[in-house]
């Protein structure tokens, strides 16, 4: 069963960056691809971002251009790197594992079998 744990949630300022890792334990890259996940108080969780099939990347349209995934393979360690963050990005971020063969870009709840505890990102004004 994979054990995902993720860390670096905080509180920053409008504009302010942080940077989120997820480690996995038990886990396979060739059997399952790592995305994160948010959400918010009263809001369905959505899709932020995922690493799929040969480093392949998907980004929520919300979220392009201020945030970067990265994984280290050596180290079974996904990252999300966050910058010009905006008040509108805070929830709680969830790390998750979604079997190989399916549709991983698509960034759906409901393809991911397995969820780490969550680390809260919140972004004042």
């Amino acid at each position: 069963q994979v054990r995902l744990v993720e860390s670096g949630g905080g509180s920053v300022q409008s504009g302010g960056s942080l940077r989120l890792s997820c480690v996995a334990s038990e886990y396979s890259s060739s059997y399952y691809y790592l995305g994160w996940f948010r959400q918010a108080p009263g809001m369905e969780r959505e899709g932020v971002a995922v690493v799929g099939e040969d480093g392949r990347t998907s980004y929520a349209e919300s979220v392009k251009g201020r945030f970067t995934i990265s994984q280290d393979n050596a180290k079974n360690t996904l990252y999300l790197q966050m910058n010009s963050l905006k008040p509108e990005d805070t929830a709680m971020y969830y790390c998750a594992a979604v079997p190989a063969n399916r549709n991983w870009w698509l960034l759906l709840p409901q393809e991911y079998e397995y969820w780490g505890q969550g680390t809260q990102v919140t972004v004042s004004s």
